[in-house]
C-alpha cells in the first residue's frame, strides 16, 4: 500500500521529523510528537488486547480532551472507528447512540446524562486515572498497515427523520480536507489551534486535524470559557480558536482590561475592541469571514468564499479536491441561475453513514453525494447556498432538526400532533418554537421540560403555541403556513 497515508502514518512521520515540536497541550499534559506517538502506540495495543480490531467502534463520552485525538489516532492504527459523541445530549439520546453504534470500548467522563448508562463490564473505561492506566498497559509494538480509505472517524449528524446518523470519514478524506483548509487559511508549521468548540462538531475537528497534519500544536480546553480562553491564547501563543460571534463578544468582555496578550490570534475582523486585541488575518479564509458551505459529510467545507473574492455566490467556489454540481430531478445538471440540489464527489467526501444501507444508496445515487441542500450556480461560476431541502433551524452554531424535536414532543401523552419552526432571535439567529395540538392537558412549561428531558437542552422549544390542529401538506406539517401564522423565519440560506 505504497500510496496509502493514514492519520497514524502522519503521526509516525511527525515523531521522526519533528522530535522537539509540541503536539498537544491539555491542562498539565504537554506532549511532543514522539511522546504522542508512544502513547498512541500503547493505546492501540491496549485497545487491541481488549478485542478492538478493524471496523470496530470506540466511543468517547465526554468533553474536549487530548484523549479524543489519541483515541482517533489509535483507531487509525487499528483500522477501527472513533466517535466523539455529543456530551450535551440527554441520556435518551446517548442511549440511542450506544445501541446504534454498538461500540467495542467506551471511554467516558461522569455527567448527569452519561453516568446512568455506565455498564460494569470491562468495555467502559473512565477518563482520567483509569484511562491512563489502561493506556500504560499497552505495549510498544508494530501494527499492520491499514488502508487510508478505511473509515476512522464517526460524527453523528443529519437527524432529518428524528434520529441522527453517524457519518463515517476516512483518513484519506480527512487529510484531503486538511490540505484544502491549510491552503485557504494559509496555515504555517507553527500554527497553534485552540479547540474551544466541541470535538463532536466538524468545525472544531477539521481545524484540529489540519493543525495536526501540518505538525502544529493542538491546545484543548474542556468547554468554552472566555477567561480561560484568554489565558491559553496568551500562554500558548494560539493562532486560531473555534469562535463565532457570541463567543468573540464574551472574550472581548473577559479581556476588557487588557490583562492577557491576544495578539498571537490571527483571526477575522469582528469589532473595534476585538481587532485591537488580536491580529486581523489577511488569509482568504479570514478575509471572507470564514465563509463558504459545508457539512459533516464532506469533511467540513465543500466550498470556500475565500476562493472567490468578489464573486456573486456567497458560498464561493469548491475546494480544490472536490467537484460540485447543482442537480435537478433525474440527476440532470441545471443551468446557472436555477435552483437544484448541491451534489458533490471528490477526495474529502465521507464513506457513508454507519449501518444505513438504504440511506447510503439514496445519498450516493448516480455517483454523486446528494447533500440534501439547495443551491444555485451563479453566472460567474460561484455557488449560492439556498437552504436545506428539508427544514433545519440554526440556533447559535447548532443545527436543530424539527423532526427530532417533533418526535420528542409527540412522546408526551397529552400531545396529539406537533410541528416545530424557527423564529428570528437577536442573539442566537433563531430560536425553537413548537406548535402543538393537544389531546389532554399540558402546559407550555411542562412540554418544554419534557423535551429537555429527552434531548440536548439547546434543542428544547423556547416557546410553545397551542392550536386546534397542525396545518398539513399531505402527511407533513405545512411549514410555510406555520411560519406565516407564528412568525417563523431566519432559516439558513434565507
Amino acid at each position: 500500500m505504497i500510496h496509502s497515508l493514514t492519520l497514524s502514518d502522519v503521526l509516525a512521520d511527525h515523531a521522526r521529523s519533528r522530535p522537539q515540536a509540541a503536539a498537544v497541550v491539555d491542562g498539565e499534559v504537554r506532549l511532543t510528537y514522539p511522546e504522542l506517538e508512544a502513547r498512541v502506540t500503547r493505546l492501540a495495543a491496549a485497545l487491541a488486547e481488549r478485542g478492538t480490531g478493524p471496523g470496530d467502534r470506540v466511543l468517547w463520552l465526554g468533553q474536549n480532551s487530548h484523549a479524543v485525538l489519541e483515541l482517533l489516532l489509535a483507531c487509525s492504527r487499528l483500522g477501527a472507528v472513533c466517535c466523539p459523541a455529543n456530551w450535551r445530549q440527554s441520556t435518551d439520546e446517548l442511549r440511542f447512540v450506544l445501541g446504534d453504534l454498538t461500540p467495542r470500548v467506551v471511554v467516558w467522563q461522569p455527567s448527569d446524562a452519561v453516568t446512568p448508562l455506565v455498564q460494569a463490564d470491562g468495555a467502559w473505561i473512565r477518563a482520567g486515572q483509569e484511562y491512563e492506566a489502561f493506556l500504560a498497559s499497552g505495549s510498544l509494538r508494530a501494527f499492520d498497515q491499514v488502508a487510508d480509505t478505511e473509515p476512522v472517524l464517526a460524527l453523528y449528524t443529519a437527524a432529518f427523520d428524528g434520529r441522527p446518523n453517524a457519518a463515517l470519514l476516512s483518513s484519506a478524506a480527512l487529510l484531503a480536507h486538511a490540505t484544502s483548509l491549510q491552503i485557504v487559511r494559509r496555515m504555517e508549521p507553527d500554527f497553534a489551534f485552540l479547540a474551544s468548540g466541541p470535538l463532536f462538531h466538524v468545525g472544531t475537528t477539521m481545524f484540529a486535524l489540519a493543525t495536526f497534519h501540518l505538525g502544529g500544536k493542538n491546545v484543548f480546553m474542556p468547554a468554552f470559557d472566555a477567561e480561560e480562553l484568554c489565558r491559553l491564547v496568551d500562554a500558548e501563543k494560539v493562532t486560531q480558536a473555534f469562535l463565532f460571534g457570541q463567543m468573540i463578544d464574551a472574550v472581548v468582555a473577559a479581556n476588557a482590561g487588557g490583562k492577557y496578550d491576544l495578539s498571537s490570534m490571527r483571526f477575522i475582523s469582528h469589532s473595534a475592541e476585538w481587532d485591537a486585541m488580536t491580529t486581523v488575518d489577511d488569509s482568504p479564509w479570514c478575509r471572507s469571514k470564514m465563509g463558504g458551505y459545508g457539512q459533516t459529510e464532506v469533511g467540513g467545507m465543500l466550498t470556500f468564499l475565500g476562493l472567490a473574492p468578489g464573486g456573486s455566490g456567497f458560498a464561493g467556489r469548491p475546494s480544490p479536491l472536490v467537484q460540485v454540481r447543482i442537480l435537478g430531478p433525474g440527476g440532470i445538471e441545471v443551468p446557472p441561475g436555477e435552483v437544484g440540489e448541491i451534489c458533490a464527489r471528490g477526495k474529502t467526501l465521507f464513506s457513508g453513514y454507519f449501518a444505513r444501507p438504504e440511506l447510503n444508496a439514496a445519498k450516493s445515487a448516480d455517483g454523486w453525494h446528494h447533500t440534501g441542500d439547495l443551491g444555485k450556480r451563479e453566472p460567474d461560476g460561484t455557488i449560492t447556498f439556498i437552504g436545506p431541502k428539508l427544514r433545519m433551524i440554526k440556533s447559535g452554531n447548532e443545527n436543530i432538526y424539527p423532526a427530532e424535536v417533533e418526535r420528542a414532543l409527540k412522546t408526551h401523552p397529552a400531545v396529539a400532533d406537533a410541528a416545530v419552526i424557527g423564529v428570528p432571535d437577536d442573539t442566537w439567529h433563531q430560536a425553537v418554537q413548537a406548535v402543538v395540538a393537544l389531546k389532554g392537558e399540558a402546559t407550555e412549561e411542562e412540554l418544554i421540560e419534557h423535551v429537555k428531558g429527552l434531548l440536548a437542552s439547546y434543542k428544547k422549544p423556547r416557546r410553545v403555541v397551542f392550536v386546534e390542529a397542525v396545518p398539513k401538506k399531505g402527511f407533513t406539517p405545512d411549514y410555510d403556513a406555520l411560519d406565516a401564522a407564528h412568525g417563523g423565519g431566519n432559516y439558513p440560506g434565507a
